[in-house]
């Protein structure tokens, strides 16, 4: 688990010039390794890693270069991540194509596998990973990000080539070298305060974008960038008949999350565990617990009563049998903090959960250096509460198109805040229309009160509509979930796992996001998924017995955050601040944002999702635009030997 940094130059003059430039702009993400910092250069291509290590720590050093017998130094590898299944490519590789090896490590298993099997390695790697492979023959660099989008991979290319980095931050150091712009993307800024994220491939800087989750590239010196995917999840449900049939459909569910688990606690250092008060981390923990008696678990919450699951976690951690540790968080210390948060994300995410997830990340650091967590069980296997949704919007589906529309009439007729509005709103709409992930944070009607320019061309659907397009003739949940795995999970979910926990420089795994575990889930029938009464049927059903009962049926909160109440109270005048302060004059109307904040105040409606968006990207605009705001980043340092 690392910090990369990787340049393709378009011309050796070009490269030569770079390498000092590459050095200092590893320094930002210097959290993301601090065990080691090195650079590399050969031709056009300069490399800079950052390493924290985690298998064969004595070796293994990056950037590393392997080849075969008569080309020892042909490829040179930049990786991010981990490869679990690596001892067992690396016995493949060695048995079937007589590949050697000089460390005990799973970056030459990549290399080597890419050697032997060309661009269809990817998809013997069972991990998650960002990586680029020089091949010196060739001249060419491979890059591949894994299937889910775990691991992050930013790239700019300018006049003078092509950069690809662990962390924007370090791109925007480039600036200079690459040639680059600071101009913001509108488009993906209108995008961000619909789904309070900004979705892949793009970033909010318009010379900034992402490798996407499951795609692999190709780049020569002086060429364009070439990209390919790799991985298409497709969720083709398997019915199944009579109590044995679903009695062997969780055994083996439970089957492949007890051998995910497995591979996922392979590790020459310590590893921990996430959770909380829901069933998928305690599974988790539950199954890492069978490989370390003596596991530690970590689990965070507030003082406020509703918004906090340590009582139950700890009840979980007793029935487990592990030791446990909480951290509890204050307003003062959310206020304090977020603008070092908001420098660690890269882009703005408006999820309030990331600012527990930091304060924990920082609370395991002290303990562990590697920690297992939940994320991708609830897309995997049907776990969110909207997903349900197509079963009470049922009805509709049976009313003329005529009449749907007329539906959506009234209901825009209602006053807002008012008990049905939004079910009549959502009823009259196509899965297509209404479903584009958990998180609706700004309506049309409402980006136009907020936006100085709003773009009516600009939508949700144009970020749902490729996937969508991809599952037509599955059932709704199915698409909802594919829809998900491309939007709410890589652009919120993992994007906040991974720059939390980096930011302690504590690397994060989500044994629920594999591919064997996928390709399980992938078969669930919808009736084993939703039911009336409750979510991820199957999963529960098939984790009876491993986590414990008062944990079983349970719903999920994860880690919720009362900013509802403290945007009223505690938070009230901290918010304001920050808008009078902001310089985003040309973007936003402060004006109509310190309305809503007093509306929010007076109760008159609960804007705080809405806030939260703005006043996360006004901290952004700060940091990275105007350079107001500057964060005071603490040098990675950790007492604890790990």
């Amino acid at each position: 688990m690392c910090g990369l940094l990787g340049l393709v130059c378009a011309s050796e003059n070009d490269a030569a010039t770079a390498r000092d430039a590459v050095g200092r702009a590893l320094r930002c993400q210097r959290h993301r390794g601090p065990d080691e910092t090195d650079t590399w250069a050969e031709g056009e291509i300069v490399y800079g890693f950052n390493r924290l290590a985690i298998i064969d720590v004595d070796h293994s050093h990056q950037p590393l270069t392997w080849g075969p017998e008569d080309n020892p130094s042909r490829y040179t590898i930049n990786f991010n991540g981990e490869i679990y299944n690596y001892v067992e490519l690396r016995r493949q590789l060695a048995d079937e194509h007589g590949a050697k090896f000089t460390t005990e490590g799973d970056t030459e298993a990549i290399v080597a596998a890419y050697h032997h099997l060309g661009p269809a390695a990817v998809g013997k790697l069972r991990g998650m990973f960002a990586f680029l492979i020089w091949d010196s023959e060739r001249e060419v660099v491979f890059g591949a990000r894994d299937p889910f989008g775990i691991k992050p991979l930013f790239y700019a290319t300018g006049p003078h080539g092509t950069a690809f980095a662990s962390e924007k931050k370090s791109l925007l150091e480039l600036s200079a070298t690459l040639g680059l712009s600071d101009e913001v993307d509108r488009t993906a800024l209108q995008h961000y305060l619909a789904l309070q994220y900004v979705p892949e491939p793009e970033s909010l800087h318009q010379s900034v974008r992402r490798i996407e989750s499951g795609t692999s590239f190709t780049i020569a010196p002086g060429g364009e960038l070439k990209l390919e995917r790799y991985f298409s999840p497709e969720f083709r449900a398997q019915p199944v008949s009579g109590p044995a049939g679903v009695a062997a459909l969780h055994e083996r569910i439970a089957e492949v999350m007890r051998d995910s688990v497995s591979q996922h606690m392979r590790a020459d250092v310590t590893v921990g565990a996430f959770l909380s008060g829901g069933i998928d981390s305690t599974a988790i923990a539950a199954l890492a617990k069978e490989h370390n008696p003596n596991l530690v678990t970590f689990t965070t919450g507030f003082e406020r009563e509703g918004y906090s699951e340590v009582d139950v976690a700890a009840e979980s951690a007793a029935a487990i049998g592990v030791k446990h540790v909480v951290r509890t968080v204050s307003a003062e210390e959310m206020m304090e903090t977020l603008p070092l948060i908001v420098w660690y994300l890269d882009d703005p995410v408006a999820d309030p959960a990331l600012v527990p997830l930091w304060f924990i990340a920082r609370e395991a650091r002290k303990h562990v250096k590697v920690v297992l967590s939940g994320e991708g069980s609830d897309e995997l296997f049907g776990g969110y509460t909207i997903y349900r949704e197509p079963l009470s919007l049922a009805p509709f589906e049976k009313v003329p198109g005529g009449v749907r529309k007329l539906i959506g009439k009234v209901s825009s007729a209602i006053p807002e805040g008012t008990r049905g509005k939004d079910l009549l709103r959502r009823g009259s709409l196509t899965l297509e229309e209404r479903y584009y992930g958990n998180a609706r944070i700004f309506r049309d009607d409402q980006l136009r009160r907020v936006l100085r320019t709003f773009r009516p061309d600009v939508g949700h659907q144009d970020v749902t509509a490729p996937w969508y397009a991809l599952s037509r003739g599955w059932d709704p949940v199915a698409r909802m979930q594919h829809v998900d795995l491309f939007t709410w999970l890589r652009g919120d979910i993992l994007v906040k796992a991974d720059k939390m926990t980096m930011a302690n420089s504590l690397e994060l795994r989500v044994p629920f996001l594999d591919p064997e575990v996928f390709r399980v889930a992938s078969t669930v029938p919808l009736d084993q998924k939703i039911t009336q009464e409750t979510t991820k049927f199957a999963l529960r059903r098939a984790l009876d017995g491993i986590v414990p009962a008062h944990v079983l049926n349970r719903r999920k909160l994860g880690f919720p955050v009362p900013i509802r109440h403290w945007l009223r109270s505690d938070m009230y005048d901290w918010a304001r601040g920050i808008i009078s302060d902001s310089g985003t004059d040309e973007l936003l109307d402060k004006r109509a944002m310190l309305a809503l904040l007093d509306e929010h105040k007076s109760g008159t409606l609960d804007h705080s999702r809405r806030l939260w968006a703005l006043l996360v990207f006004m901290l952004w605009h700060g940091i990275f635009v105007e350079g107001r705001i500057k964060p005071d980043v603490p040098e990675p340092h950790y007492p604890v030997k790990l």
